[in-house]
């Protein structure tokens, strides 16, 4: 393509020379691949992840009262403020550690605050468990440097190549059956029991339960029918449902619908540099027990992630191991680093960069696209404090 770039004038050899620049960057010819592949294979990727743009600031987010949830609160703004805030810091630390992916790591791989460990984050950690916010942040931080001095002396890579594959895909399992139980929980399909600790709620009668099990069953089928984005679709027609059924009258405003939104916050001055404020009432016990939950969940879910979307896009050498994977377990550790530090939970590598794969994605040009349409998200930050967290 280089040779092409001085045989005629023209805008058209600027292009020529530009995608020749990229594809050397990233070695187009060596993965067999090419810019526009590489593009859509992006664009796939983050239409399928981008739903946790408004689902982590909406499981973050405490909502006082008696049917609230715990998470993160700050003094002197609305829960809505708050979870804009976290969806520009959210927005951020997926950016930062993408960007280390694609550049550092050259893998096509999308990463963002991890679902599981963002609802241990606020449900167990600061819930359960009565730790604060900040020092939950401070454990996140840790993590995340604990991760990056690991993976830098080999370490990581050697424990993650001594782990048979059936327990590193456990944990994945076992973070999607926390993350069920915890949507239905907020669905309202299943509620709180004292004899069997749950039980199934009142889904003929609660008009959020109604809601969210169209929303669910709308979603599935979009999915099964392999439309691009379906999660992140059908997160926002429930939300246009839960709207209109308020408007009709079907359930009380602030049942389905938020009553007021709040005006666009872009301000996250609150939140960023929090954690060093959690080091100041750390109990030693407690912490390190938070640590090495996120640890090791961590740990896992990102080498289960790795292993099997690489053997999807062929990345795995004979003996099932991914080559230098310790670049992108190196963008895991930095961008879960920067996300504590910005005031999210902690950064992991999406199993949603399947999609991605699948439509011929194979360098870090794929994540550098996802990553820039991430950026571009932060124009639609106002619309996630509308949308509920039962959708």
């Amino acid at each position: 393509m280089a040779q092409d770039g001085g045989s005629a004038g023209g805008g058209g050899d600027a292009d020529t020379a530009n995608e020749s620049g990229l594809a050397r960057y990233f070695g187009f010819a060596e993965h067999a691949t090419d810019l526009r592949t590489e593009v859509l294979a992006g664009v796939t990727t983050f239409l399928t992840m981008s739903y946790i743009v408004v689902v982590n600031p909406a499981v973050m987010t405490a909502i006082p009262g008696e049917d609230g949830k715990p998470g993160i609160a700050i003094q002197g703004y609305t829960p809505g403020e708050v979870q804009q805030m976290l969806a520009v810091v959210t927005i951020l630390a997926a950016a930062v550690a993408i960007f280390v992916m694609a550049f550092y790591a050259n893998r096509p791989f999308g990463q963002a605050p991890g679902l599981g460990l963002n609802a241990f984050f606020a449900f167990t950690v600061v819930g359960a468990l009565g730790i604060p916010w900040q020092t939950a942040l401070a454990a996140v931080v840790t993590e995340g440097v604990l991760f990056m001095f690991l993976t830098a002396i080999g370490a990581r890579e050697y424990v993650i190549e001594l782990f048979p594959e059936p327990v590193k895909y456990a944990v994945g399992t076992g973070i999607g059956l926390f993350l069920a139980i915890t949507g239905l929980e907020a669905m309202g399909v299943v509620v709180d029991d004292p004899a069997t600790l749950v039980t199934l709620g009142a889904v003929a009668a609660d008009p959020v339960a109604i809601v969210a099990v169209f929303g669910f069953f709308l979603t599935a089928v979009l999915y099964a029918r392999g439309l691009k984005g379906s999660i992140v679709i059908g997160v926002l027609l429930t939300t246009l449902v839960g709207y209109l059924a308020t408007v009709a009258g079907f359930a009380e405003p602030g049942v389905l619908f938020p009553e007021t939104l709040p005006s666009a916050q872009y301000d996250i001055t609150p939140l960023v540099g929090a954690f060093l404020s959690g080091f100041g009432s750390v109990d030693a016990f407690a912490f390190s027990l938070v640590v090495f939950t996120f640890f090791f969940v961590d740990f896992f879910d990102t080498a289960g992630t790795l292993v099997g979307v690489g053997q999807a896009g062929g990345f795995l050498d004979e003996e099932g191991n991914m080559p230098h994977i310790d670049r992108p377990l190196m963008a895991d550790a930095i961008g879960t680093t920067v996300g504590g530090i910005l005031g999210t939970s902690t950064v992991t590598t999406y199993i949603e960069s399947a999609t991605g794969v699948e439509e011929g994605g194979r360098t870090g040009m794929t994540a550098l696209v996802i990553g820039l349409c991430f950026l571009a998200a932060l124009v639609v930050v106002p619309l996630a404090a509308a949308i509920p967290l039962y959708c």
